[in-house]
Formats: C-alpha cells, sequence, structure tokens
C-alpha cells in the first residue's frame, strides 16, 4: 500500500488555466499509474484562479474515497470566517490537517498568532505541517523555515503533531535532531527535486535519509510524499526503492505511519 501525504492541485504553470476538477482527474490518473492508494492534496496559504480554496478543494473531493484535504493556513491573512469554516471543516471530519508556510510568509512556527489554529488541531487530534527548508520560489524567506525553529512549538505544545516538510531540505541534520528529540514531531520526504531525481542527486539523498533513520531510530516518524506535481512520482517511488532498509520499515514510511497520524481508513481502498 501507498500513501501519499503531500500533493497539491495548484497551477504552477501559470501561463494558463487549469479547472479544478481536470487537476484532480490529472492526479487520480497519475494516482492509478504509480499504483498509489491515497493522497492527501494540501491547499495553499493564498487563493487565487491557479490556487483553489480550502472549501473549493473540499467541495471537490466528495466521492473521491482515495483523497483528503489538509487545509492550507495563512499567516498573513487568516480572518474570523476562515477559524469558523476550519473549526466545522475539522469537526465533521473533512479535513485531516493544517498546513503552514513559514518562509513564504514571514513568520515563525512559535507566533503568538498561530495558538488559535494550534489549539483547534489539538482538540480535533489532527497533524499541523510546515513548509521548511528552501523555498520554490526564490522570493521566500528561508530564516523562517529553518527546522530548528520547529523545537519551540514541539516543547510549547506536546500535544501537537507537527510534520516538517520536505525534511527540512537543506537542514536535514537539523531535522534529524528535531524528531530525534521531540516525540510529538514527524517529517516528509516530499519536494526534494523539481520533477525527477538526478542518479547522483538520487545517490545523495539516499545517504541523508538512511543517516536520518541510523540516528533517529527506526522510522515511526518518517512519512512518504512526493510534492506532486512538482516532484515526479515515478522518480519518487523509484528513489524508495533504493532505500537499503527492511520491508517492514519501509512499510511504516511508505503508509502505515501516514495512516496511523492522520487517520485514514485504509479499509476504504
Amino acid at each position: 500500500m501507498i500513501i501519499d501525504v503531500h500533493t497539491h492541485i495548484n497551477n504552477y504553470h501559470e501561463e494558463r488555466v487549469t479547472s479544478l476538477e481536470a487537476s484532480l482527474n490529472h492526479l487520480s490518473d497519475t494516482m492509478k499509474e504509480n499504483k498509489v492508494d491515497y493522497s492527501l492534496v494540501l491547499s495553499s496559504y493564498k487563493v487565487n484562479q491557479h490556487r483553489p480554496s480550502t472549501k473549493q478543494v473540499v467541495e471537490a473531493i466528495r466521492g473521491r474515497d482515495n483523497l483528503g484535504v489538509v487545509a492550507g493556513i495563512s499567516y498573513l491573512h487568516y480572518n474570523h470566517r476562515d477559524l469558523r469554516e476550519i473549526s466545522e471543516y475539522l469537526e465533521a471530519g473533512l479535513i485531516k490537517g493544517l498546513k503552514f508556510y513559514p518562509g513564504y510568509e514571514p513568520f515563525y512556527p512559535n507566533d503568538s498568532r498561530m495558538k488559535v489554529m494550534y489549539e483547534m488541531a489539538i482538540e480535533f487530534d489532527v497533524p499541523v505541517m510546515f513548509h521548511s527548508g528552501d523555498t520554490y520560489a526564490p522570493t521566500g524567506k528561508v530564516k523562517y523555515s529553518h527546522p530548528l525553529h520547529i523545537d519551540d512549538l514541539a516543547v510549547d505544545y506536546p500535544d501537537l503533531k507537527i510534520v516538517i516538510c520536505h525534511v527540512g531540505n537543506p537542514w536535514i541534520r537539523d531535522c534529524m535532531e528535531m524528531v530525534y528529540k521531540n516525540k510529538n514531531v514527524y517529517a516528509d520526504i516530499s519536494g526534494l527535486v523539481l520533477g525527477d531525481f538526478s542518479d547522483k542527486f538520487e545517490r545523495h539523498m539516499k545517504n541523508e535519509i538512511e543517516e536520518m533513520i541510523n540516528y533517529a531510530g527506526d522510522p515511526n516518524y518518517l512519512l512518504y510524499g512526493t510534492d506532486w506535481p512538482i516532484s515526479n512520482m515515478k522518480s519518487y517511488l523509484k528513489f524508495m526503492d533504493q532505500l537499503e532498509l527492511a520491508d517492514d520499515k519501509k512499510e511504516l514510511i511508505m503508509w502505515k505511519n501516514a495512516a496511523e497520524l492522520f487517520k485514514i481508513d485504509t479499509s476504504k481502498f
């Protein structure tokens, strides 16, 4: 079984407008081609014709049992209506988690403005995901997205389940310490490349991920994710095949950790 915890249906080729339905169909077709059983769709911190809102994504995936939604939260722009909408979705079980974008937006994860969001996540027992490491856009400010900033949050909110996206790349060793030290912190391996892995970079990242597991122990904190469509699903699965891990350890990464953390009912697919 394969669960991809990190996909998007944003249109990153903004010279044309792509419909939400077309993007979802493309995702579903790509999942089928690569034998991916379930994917989480992460909405953006901003909404425009190329980036659908959480509400639009929630409504669009109805009837697609192999897709779930993680709500993108804006530090700069959320208001009381957004809080009410998110809390209603959480209560109804329509979203599986919350996603924050430090680096793309200028804030540190322990900013007090986010306290109400974290309290909601704890109340409804859903994970919070953080962009971490390098930014896709050169306008991002990476001082905000360093994985070490997760430590304050993990200590101050021990009941909050936290996911460091992209294993904090290029600060993977710092991410390594975060998941080792804090039992409420996880990491996904998404977005390590644009498109396909080259052979050289694949070898480099293989060593990095294996070193993380050697340092932090059995990978019950590590989640499979791709960042599709930015990264290629087929290339990612090939990368996972290269990891020198026992099958039971790979199973943890490929789906078991995600199913438990995000409360995904695997009997439905």
